[in-house]
This record gives structure tokens, C-alpha cells and sequence, in this order.
């Protein structure tokens, strides 16, 4: 069983991935997410995901989550690297080619998996090379 998003309904697999889609769809798009993070747990901001996924599960519905098994998927779906590359002519970017709204939200994002994963400041540059 996973949790529906209290806002846009979309199964998340646990908490913890409830507590990121709605932190991040907040950072990246505002809209309703924010609003509702906003009103029911202020101070969401400042939060990782271990503080907020307790709070937005009991907002959040109980609710099917489907598990998709690498070995259940075709081999030219999951991460073995036996499929094709993609197409269409995507290619890296680099951060001073976005606009800056697009470079504060990657600067957020960095800044959020810094913390996550117990990094201090100044581990990285802003290309994240040490």
C-alpha cells in the first residue's frame, strides 16, 4: 500500500515518497501543493523528508500502489543498460543556460540532496565537482 498525493491524488510508494512529490512540486511549480503545504504544515520549507513524511501521511489517504520489479519489465525498460539510448536529440545542460527561476530550484534541489545525504557546505562546486 502507498498514500494518494492530498492534492493531486497520484500514488505515492511510501510516505517518504509522498512527503518529496509534494515538496517538490511545490519548489518547482508553486500551484496547489504549496497552498496545501503552506496550510497544513508551516514551516515546510526547512524540512527534509524524514521530518515531513510522518506529517503528510496523516493527511494522506491509504491507497494501491502497483510495484514495477526489474525483472518483470521487458529488457529495454529498466536499468540493465541493454536498451536503446534515448532519442530526440536531448543532451546534457548546463546550469548558466537556464533561466533563473530553473537556477535557484537546481540550487534548492542540490542544496536539499547536500543535506539528505549529510554533506557539508563547500563539498562541491556548482557543476558538483569537488
Amino acid at each position: 500500500m502507498g498514500f494518494a498525493c492530498p492534492v493531486c491524488e497520484t500514488p505515492q510508494r511510501d510516505a517518504e515518497h509522498l512527503a518529496n512529490h509534494l515538496a517538490f512540486t511545490a519548489m518547482l511549480h508553486g500551484d496547489a501543493h504549496e497552498r496545501w503545504l503552506d496550510e497544513t504544515v508551516p514551516g515546510w520549507e526547512s524540512d527534509g523528508a524524514a521530518e515531513l513524511a510522518p506529517v503528510v501521511a496523516d493527511h494522506a489517504e491509504e491507497t494501491p500502489y502497483d510495484e514495477v520489479f526489474e525483472e518483470s519489465m521487458p529488457a529495454d525498460r529498466h536499468d540493465g543498460h541493454d536498451h536503446a539510448p534515448p532519442t530526440g536529440g536531448a543532451t546534457a545542460f548546463e546550469a548558466a543556460d537556464l533561466d533563473p527561476e530553473a537556477q535557484r530550484t537546481l540550487a534548492a534541489a542540490k542544496e536539499m540532496t547536500r543535506a539528505m545525504l549529510g554533506e557539508g557546505d563547500g563539498d562541491a562546486d556548482d557543476d558538483g565537482k569537488a
